[in-house]
């Protein structure tokens, strides 16, 4: 089966590390069928990158070309000089200008989108925009109200940048703070973890700019409580609307004992806007790995849906 290219776009606005021009990075899964003009964007979680979806990609990629992103700040993408850009208004800008690019590629292009954690906030951003819209939109284990003590619990770990002395280490840090992501062969964990290890200097490091996390913990670390729960809840209704204009058909997936996606807010996810199937896996946190045969089972059948 054909492995991916690593693929990068130029995007404007917030500006690379560097100086130079910022380049968002993508994985590029092509297509077994020809002439097909079907595409699946997926977008990972906060502190992952786009190899995430290798398994999911495989089993697509009999009807569609999958393009598996690295957001900002992740993976193979350039690092952002302003720490405070890594927010939803900085990656939703960066895959307009995919989804153009895209669309520019193949004016036939029928676009569906998976987003796992943030890459579903992100897809909730861009399916409210009716010239970006996904045809299809699958929402891992996020909706537009979070729970507070799933920020506090990721705070808690993002942007620590530990450093390990063996590759196996690594792993197994990683193995602790993703005991969310429920049961995985010692094959799948690896698979998962190799991607986001980087090695510098005989140490094993994760590949994000530490500073991905200053966003996250400026709003849990404010001293004032009150006052960082009522700017989260300001953001919430913000996306609610979001999501109540989107028309796309959409699946929700959420991990039964997920501590960021609550089952009231799946039920009302259920009963208002584009009204999401809800699927639920139970032994499994936040977040599916879309890595089950059952968990690819449900993406796969809804996206191949007529």
């Amino acid at each position: 089966m054909a492995e991916p290219t690593l693929q990068h776009l130029t995007v404007n606005g917030q500006a690379s590390r560097s100086g130079e021009p910022r380049r968002l990075a993508y994985w590029d899964w092509p297509c077994a069928q020809n002439g097909s003009h079907h595409v699946v964007v997926c977008v990972h979680g906060l502190s992952r990158q786009g190899r995430d979806f290798d398994t999911l990609a495989r089993a697509l990629s009999e009807r569609a070309r999958v393009i598996a992103v690295d957001v900002a700040g992740r993976g193979h993408s350039d690092w952002l000089a302003d720490p405070m850009g890594y927010q939803i208004p900085t990656y939703a800008a960066d895959l307009a200008a995919l989804l153009m690019q895209l669309r520019a590629q193949d004016p036939q292009a029928v676009i569906d989108w998976v987003g796992t954690s943030m890459g579903g906030l992100i897809g909730m951003v861009v399916a409210a925009q009716p010239p970006l819209a996904p045809r299809r939109l699958v929402l891992n284990d996020v909706g537009p109200s979070i729970q507070w003590e799933a920020l506090q619990r990721i705070a808690t770990y993002l942007g620590l940048d530990p450093s390990f002395d063996s590759e196996q280490a690594a792993m197994d840090y990683l193995a602790a703070i993703s005991a969310s992501f429920g049961p995985h062969t010692e094959a799948q964990w690896r698979a998962l973890s190799l991607p986001l290890l980087r090695e510098r200097d005989r140490r094993w490091h994760l590949h994000y700019d530490p500073a991905i996390a200053m966003p996250l913990k400026a709003l849990t670390g404010m001293a004032d409580q009150a006052q960082a729960r009522q700017i989260a809840s300001d953001g919430e209704a913000s996306l609610w609307g979001m999501y109540d204009s989107i028309t796309a058909p959409t699946l929700l997936l959420r991990g039964a004992q997920s501590d960021l996606l609550s089952e009231a807010t799946a039920s009302e996810m259920g009963a208002r806007g584009p009204k999401a199937r809800c699927v639920v896996f139970q032994g499994v946190g936040h977040a599916p790995t879309l890595v089950a045969d059952d968990q690819l089972a449900a993406v796969r059948d809804f996206l191949w849906a007529d």
